[in-house]
């Protein structure tokens, strides 16, 4: 079968930092063939070192990998610092609020900033070296500059999605062992104030005991709860601070942050992410994948509360010298152009967001994109989840004009950056096929044993050697780290890192992602363990025994279906509004389901394991193929899928 194939533009191929596929293959057979000498190199290149590494790679204590050993440097001074002398003029974040105010920060401003806002963190509240600070933050600098602030100090930050609950703030404030917590009274979204500040206020009231001091920064100046001795005002600590704060002479290994995602069990994983590793990938990629040039304006639409708002809103952008913008609102307001009128306005040249925007945008604003002049942009990015094809040709026709190159981005929290891209100078792209590994990334499509897929044939897709930007640790549960990612694939004896993501391999070698083959679903790009949910489903008094399966969804890829048991005796009319106060409530409106069924039983094996597989099929509506004789109770699948059709 032909493959649609689209090939780059050569006016930008001719300026690309990879210009052709002779070039991306030269660069992967020099890492296969000096795998150290090749990281070594752009080490040597991209970091600037303050004392120099003994060795590029240790894999002595695997799957517990450390790059770089003993070399010593500072993100700050990375991102900042050693630009000053040549871009201290240069916009470092260009920020639009929701309102449409505008503020554009040099890399001057932003040093300072973030030099008063280190002296606040350790002058005032004692933060140090490995302390952990857990940032509930908006869509405004100052998150940028809290993040940056700690990795001056050498503390650990961790960032909490300021549209999570309450509980799942507790949750990671504890887990983290916080001693900080850096919040704002609120921000704006759609034109009004929302709040963030009494979500910390509760979250500390129920637990955080490690939690000294809370820093407020007023952003809506709303009216909130002050609790003396424990909150601080921002705005007004701020201006005595002093503008200059030695950095922190910081090792490669030590930790930069931890950001807590789902998982195939219960409790959120603290992913834990090294200096030197991180940093190096993350100004990599952007110059790589997105093509920067010296006076590029580049926008990527995630929040900081999530690993892509790390690596390529604030980390990536910022090392790489670029004037990065960050937009506190959501592109369809006021209307389904703010984000067109946002790259006329602001000239962007690449524009990173997710497939459930492009597929918002579309469904809201199909023809929105030709009243404004998107001439500037040369990179349509996507990120989050496989773009599916009637959104690529949207956004590849409409928005680039059939001239930008679009990079359909695949990789995790856990991999710190890109894993799987097209190059915009060099990649043939073929729509919903994340194509090749970056140069330098080893990743196969294989069988547990080891085996390699053949042509055609979904495996596991596994990245069988280590790279700089990896996951080091699960905060405080190594064990879990091993079994979570490294127990499930070995390749010649050894334990290899498992995605979680099943993929196929075509006859030209491109790599097409199939999707998660645990129990996690990916809701507009945010991953969700379904053990997360039924967890907090089964709080409910009224409920025993709860199922949690992803239904492709045309907009937001997956959407939650659950499937309840209520306890004998008990009756809920309104199951659905009451389970989704209590999703809200316990993780966050994203976990709102959008299909929740009351159901008579689950089909369930002799030894009491749930067959999510057909729980998923009956969501879908499909045919039930799976052998359905070995269950304790065949009829129930009937049952449920009566239930199901009458839902």
């Amino acid at each position: 079968m032909i493959k649609e194939t689209f090939n780059p533009n050569p006016e930008l191929a001719a300026n690309a930092a990879i210009k052709n596929m002779d070039e991306y293959w030269a660069l992967q057979n020099k890492a296969l063939e000096d795998y150290e000498g090749f990281w070594k190199e752009y080490a040597d290149e991209k970091i600037d070192w303050l004392a120099p590494y003994d060795q590029v790679l240790d894999e002595s204590d695997a799957p517990f990998y450390k790059w770089f050993i003993n070399g010593k440097l500072n993100v700050s001074n990375q991102c900042i610092d050693r630009h000053l002398a040549d871009k201290a003029d240069k916009t470092a974040i260009l920020f639009e609020g929701d309102r449409g105010d505008v503020e554009q920060i040099t890399y001057a401003q932003l040093s300072l900033r973030v030099n008063r806002m280190a002296n606040l963190l350790r002058n005032e509240f004692g933060v140090g070296k490995g302390d952990r600070v857990v940032l509930y933050m908006p869509m405004i600098p100052e998150a940028a500059y809290a993040m940056l602030a700690c990795a001056r100090i050498g503390a650990i930050h961790s960032i909490v999605f300021g549209g999570f609950s309450t509980e799942a703030l507790k949750d990671r404030i504890e887990d983290a062992e916080a001693k900080l917590v850096i919040t704002a009274d609120g921000a704006y979204r759609k034109g009004k104030p929302y709040m963030l500040k009494q979500v910390v206020d509760d979250a500390l009231s129920q637990g955080g005991k490690s939690v000294e001091a809370v820093l407020v920064v007023k952003r809506n100046n709303e009216e909130i709860n002050w609790i003396e001795g424990r909150d601080h005002d921002y705005n007004e600590l701020i201006t005595s601070q002093h503008a200059e704060c030695p950095f922190e002479l910081m090792d490669s290994e030590d930790p930069l942050f931890l950001l807590y995602t789902s998982g195939s069990t219960g409790k959120p994983k603290g992913v834990q992410h090294a200096s030197a590793g991180y940093i190096l990938w993350a100004q990599m990629t952007m110059e790589w994948v997105f093509d920067l040039k010296e006076d590029d304006v580049y926008w990527c639409t995630a929040d900081i509360g999530w690993i892509t708002g790390h690596t390529y809103i604030v980390y990536g952008p910022l090392a790489a010298g670029t004037t990065t913008l960050m937009f506190e609102g959501v592109p369809t307001y006021p209307d389904a152009g703010r984000a067109w009128k946002m790259v006329q306005d602001h000239k962007i040249n690449q524009f990173y967001t997710a497939p459930t925007a492009i597929r918002v945008l579309h469904k809201m604003g199909e023809h929105e994109p030709e009243k404004y002049d998107l001439s500037s942009l040369k990179v349509l990015g996507t990120v989050g989840e496989p773009i599916d094809p009637p959104a690529w040709k949207w956004y590849y026709e409409t928005v680039g004009n059939s001239k930008c190159a679009i990079v359909d981005t695949w990789w995790q929290t856990e991999t710190g950056g890109h894993m799987i891209s097209p190059l915009p100078g060099a990649t043939p792209i073929r729509p919903g096929c994340a194509t090749f590994a970056l140069p330098g990334i080893i990743a196969e499509v294989i069988d547990p044993d080891g085996t390699s897929k053949k042509v055609g044939e979904t495996g596991l897709l596994c990245i069988t050697r280590p790279w700089p930007s990896m996951i080091r640790n699960i905060w405080g549960d190594p064990e879990r780290y091993k079994k979570a990612y490294f127990g499930d694939a070995v390749k010649d004896g050894k334990p290899v890192y498992f995605s979680g993501d099943g993929a196929v391999v075509d006859e030209d070698g491109y790599i097409t992602i199939t999707g998660r083959v645990d129990d996690v679903i990916n809701v507009s790009g945010h991953r969700m363990g379904t053990a997360e949910i039924e967890a907090a489903v089964k709080k409910d008094d009224s409920v025993a025994e709860v199922a949690v399966v992803g239904r492709p969804h045309e907009i937001k890829g997956e959407s939650i279906f659950i499937y309840i048991v209520l306890k004998e005796g008990h009756i809920n009319k309104d199951i659905k509004n009451h389970i989704n106060a209590l999703l809200a409530a316990e993780i966050g409106n994203i976990a709102k389901a959008d299909h929740i069924i009351e159901v008579p039983g689950l089909p369930k094996t002799r030894s009491g394991k749930i067959m999510r597989r057909i729980l998923r099929s009956i969501a879908k509506h499909e045919e039930i193929t799976q052998d359905i004789s070995t269950l304790e109770d065949p009829s129930i699948v009937k049952e449920i899928e009566t239930k199901a059709r009458e839902a």
